[in-house]
């Protein structure tokens, strides 16, 4: 029977048969810290964490291998870090040496074998073709990438490397063994070498996921692993479920191609922009350069989430709007003015108390994207002017730097270099469209993950407010 043949026809997942070896999986050990330590060599052998803002009240975004071995992790809160390891040094990112790093990287593991896209800034999948599937080969070139690294002046970048019949399990592989590692997986070592994992060590399976394969009886890999097919099917509720079953197995699946949702940014504010003024200035900046992304991949947007949270409230600030399909930035930045006009009253009347409840975090999202050519162009004359304008915003910012030219809304985010460029989970910015103006603090950029780095620091300051509430008495 045909792979897919007991599924509906629309559900049906084509997969090849496990070969030997397929992919070769890339992963880059503690990335933002390990350039750390190679542009700074005092730095080597020590504790490093790599911070957004310099305060105490932010998160690590990342750790070196020394400070992860004294429990200090993604998310770890500074003086969560510092009572860990009283001696780890704390460094502001720079989201824009660490492109130009991993491009460098790149260029050396395509001088060893061509490699596919970058899922992100600290990983990439090689795909071996003929002999290069033979174990030996494979490792010699897994070897060679390592030698190359060390060849071009990266002593302190390290990476572990996984081989496996698909990218599902290479990239599993690549973190069964770190920190320098290279881990093989044959389908001979399929399932039983998988077993000693935690189903959160797969990618894909998150807390809410792991919940949900609780409630259906697995509570192990090894369960998982003899699960059966229509068992993961149910426990996923979808069809992700016959995708595991069969990447569990070896089976080599074709890439899921989605069309692009949304274009958004987020930004957990600094303590300097914790007030009312700081926060709008920043959702207007974070707009302005969605918008201009937007416009980049030629799409309109029908819709508009605005979010903000707050320091000690589970309650946020949320706005979704729709409209006719449009991308230039006087109109969206219009449209979350007068929705931002409803805090203004809160804060008026005294219902919002800003000093007791700042704003930690804003994001805006452009959604119900279509293509620019599928909607028939605007004939109002201030819609028209609105674009002209956007066009030549574009024009200044992508030759002179983004944010060379803007509006005056953003002046405080703005002057404060807050929401600079960002390496999103899964993505590498554009220079083009992310890099600021140049000025004398234009290399001392921060970066997060996106989302990923903003619900930590939300985690992190409402577990310190629940530290702080005097316990209840009888």
């Amino acid at each position: 029977m045909p792979v897919g043949a007991d599924m509906p026809q629309t559900c049906r997942i084509p997969a090849s048969r496990p070969v030997t070896l397929r992919c070769l999986f890339v992963d880059f050990n503690s990335y933002f810290a390990s350039v750390e330590q190679e542009d700074d060599p005092r730095l080597r052998g020590r504790p490093v964490g790599v911070v957004p803002v310099m305060a105490e009240s932010t998160c690590c975004i990342a750790a070196s291998i020394e400070a992860k071995a004294f429990g200090v992790s993604t998310g770890t809160p500074v003086y969560e870090a510092r009572e860990k390891c009283p001696d780890i040094v704390l460094i502001q990112a720079r989201p824009a040496r660490y492109v130009e790093v991993h491009h460098q990287l790149m260029d050396a593991i395509g001088d060893c074998i061509p490699h596919d896209t970058p899922g992100s800034i600290d990983e990439v999948p090689c795909w071996l073709i003929g002999r290069e599937r033979k174990r030996e080969n494979a490792e010699a070139i897994a070897r060679n990438i390592k030698r190359t690294f060390i060849d071009r002046g990266f002593e302190a970048i390290k990476c572990s490397i996984g081989i496996a019949p698909n990218q599902f399990l290479a990239k599993t592989a690549s973190d069964m063994q770190k920190p320098d590692g290279l881990t093989v997986l044959e389908p001979s070592d399929l399932p039983h070498k998988l077993h000693d994992l935690k189903l959160r060590d797969f990618c894909g399976i998150g807390p809410s996921m792991e919940r949900r394969l609780w409630r259906a009886g697995i509570h192990t890999v090894e369960q998982l692993c003899s699960a059966t097919r229509e068992h993961l099917r149910a426990a996923w509720g979808s069809v992700e479920g016959d995708r595991y079953w069969l990447q569990l197995r070896g089976h080599h699946l074709p890439r899921r191609e989605s069309p692009r949702a949304s274009v958004g940014h987020s930004h957990v504010l600094g303590p300097e922009l914790r007030t009312y003024a700081g926060a709008r200035s920043v959702l207007f900046k974070l707009l302005a350069k969605a918008a201009m992304r937007l416009r980049n991949e030629e799409f309109l947007a029908g819709g508009l989430a605005i979010r903000m949270r707050f320091v000690g409230m589970d309650k946020r600030f949320e706005r979704d709007l729709s409209f006719a399909p449009l991308d230039d930035t006087p109109t969206f930045l219009k449209l979350l003015g007068h929705e931002l006009e409803a805090l203004e009253r809160a804060l008026a009347s005294g219902r919002w108390n800003p000093r007791r409840h700042p704003p930690l975090s804003v994001s805006v999202t452009l959604v119900n994207l279509e293509p620019r050519g599928s909607v028939t162009a605007d004939l109002i004359p201030e819609r028209r002017r609105s674009q002209e304008m956007s066009a030549v915003l574009d024009q200044v910012n992508k030759r002179y730097g983004n944010n060379a030219l803007y509006f005056g809304a953003m002046q405080n985010a703005v002057s404060q270099h807050a929401a600079p460029m960002r390496i999103a989970f899964g993505q590498i910015p554009e220079t083009a469209l992310e890099d600021e103006a140049t000025d004398s603090t234009a290399h001392d950029l921060w970066l997060k993950r996106e989302r990923q780095f903003k619900v930590m620091a939300e985690t992190a300051h409402r577990e310190a407010r629940d530290k702080r509430k005097p316990q209840s008495r009888p």
